[in-house]
């Protein structure tokens, strides 16, 4: 059967950022949609006033009797989901058509032009801006995205004339291997996600795998000193400073933003003013216009789109913005994306205190990379330390917040989640920074809230 066969659609993990913006898809296109998650959040919610069923619990009674129906129901899961979850079980124990949330990304993007944007760090940032200048220009897309684009409040966009579709290329669990794109991106092959692949290397041959994947007329975008020479395609480099096929000259910090000319193979776009904060952002632009000229885009279009990009939530995501207090929230979770943002922010507030709450997300990663996030948390002039957010793991004996506490150079605090309002309350803060990708952002309302009437 073909997915546009079956008329029920039940998503195992329906609140995940990436199986979200699928769900969205189907019921734009009047499938019936429903699906289990295990706790509610801000963007659950928004799919539940959408019109989306959801429930919260893993229990066979909670389906409804149309969804066990295996001749017109497609079951779709996330690689997250536990291999005990009882729906899922049922699913496969009774026949039913079931496929990851990456299969059935690859079969919806086939058809159509792909960019996939695919990275260790950076991608959904750059898909998303790119995704901004696609749909405001001529050329119209689609786009299933890994964040919520603050331009259109969702991560799905749809134009249903343009043959073009921006896809956020997830290396977890290999996902991106599904794609086969026309324009492929990639932002960073740094070491992450070693639960899956056991090294470093085992994690740059998928990406090689995934650009090896790219349509034989298509073209590869890269970040500058990435090892990428043996794809037999059209190439491109692109960097913030140093000479690549596409980078910035003339960098200049206005009112804590930046304008910049763009230097690309056939000139220079001269004085473009982009809209989002922090230096690294720009880098992730310049990646995004990249791709954009080489599928057509105009140059006007670019300018005006660079102009306009609100950016995306969870991605140096600005809570208050004033003189005396500064509140921004951060989805990075890995050093060095720690060390981007944090720099970022440094750029822009030179003079001020910088504090952090950092939460650590999987035991692994935390294990793997204590000494990385010592080392970047330490470029903040104070430290909140969080319990390590588990996600889909097991606790591994031995490995907590400690193990990265013990290496930063600065003042540094454990804390738990229901003390740090307490804990805020008493500090003198100028600039402080939420960052962490497990359920830290459940935190950034309270704290937002109660900074706000603090400085009432």
């Amino acid at each position: 059967m073909k997915l546009e066969d079956f008329k029920n659609i039940y998503f195992v993990g329906i609140g995940g950022i990436g199986m979200s913006a699928i769900a969205r898809y189907f019921h734009s296109i009047e499938k019936n949609v429903y699906g289990y998650d295990r706790t509610s959040t801000k963007l659950t919610g928004e799919l539940i006033e959408e019109g989306i069923q959801i429930t919260f619990e893993d229990d066979l009674d909670t389906i409804p009797n149309q969804y066990l129906n295996k001749e017109n129901t497609l079951v779709v899961f996330t690689p997250a989901i536990p291999k005990d979850h009882q729906q899922l079980s049922y699913f496969r124990l009774n026949g039913f058509t079931i496929m990851k949330r990456s299969q059935v990304l690859g079969l919806l993007s086939d058809d159509l032009n792909g960019v996939g944007i695919a990275g260790t760090h950076g991608k959904t940032t750059v898909s998303t801006i790119t995704a901004h200048i696609f749909k405001t220009s001529q050329m119209g897309c689609n786009a299933f995205l890994g964040g919520i684009s603050r331009n259109y409040q969702s991560n799905l966009l749809l134009t249903k004339e343009s043959p073009w579709v921006i896809l956020e290329a997830d290396e977890f669990d290999r996902s991106f291997l599904q794609l086969h794109p026309k324009i492929a991106l990639i932002t960073s092959m740094d070491a992450d996600h070693l639960d899956i692949y056991g090294d470093k290397s085992e994690l740059e041959k998928s990406f090689h795998e995934y650009a090896g994947q790219i349509k034989k007329d298509g073209i590869l975008v890269h970040k500058k000193g990435l090892d990428l020479k043996n794809i037999e395609v059209e190439k491109y480099t692109y960097s913030l400073h140093d000479t690549a096929d596409y980078y910035a000259q003339n960098l200049t910090l206005v009112e804590g933003f930046y304008e910049f000319d763009l230097v690309h193979p056939k000139g220079v776009f001269e004085k473009l003013q982009f809209s989002y904060p922090g230096k690294i952002n720009v880098e992730n632009a310049i990646g995004a216009c990249s791709v954009a000229i080489l599928a057509g885009v105009k140059e006007e279009e670019i300018r005006a789109a660079l102009s306009s990009f609100k950016g995306v939530r969870r991605r140096f995501d600005y809570q208050i913005r004033e003189d005396n207090l500064v509140f921004i929230d951060d989805y990075a979770h890995h050093p060095k994306e720690l060390k981007e943002s944090i720099s970022s922010v440094r750029d822009i507030y030179p003079n001020k205190k910088i504090s952090g709450i950092f939460q650590p997300h999987l035991y692994t990663r935390t294990r793997d990379f204590a000494e990385g996030f010592a080392e970047s948390l330490s470029l903040l002039d104070e430290v909140i330390l969080l319990d390590i957010y588990p996600a889909r793991e097991l606790p591994i004996e031995g490995v907590d917040s400690k193990m990265i506490m013990k290496n930063i150079s600065v003042p540094v605090s454990l804390c738990a989640k229901d003390d740090l309002l307490d804990l805020l309350k008493e500090k003198k803060l100028e600039v402080l920074l939420t960052l962490g990708a497990g359920d830290i952002d459940k935190l950034v309302e309270p704290i937002k809230n109660m900074l706000i009437e603090k400085d009432a």
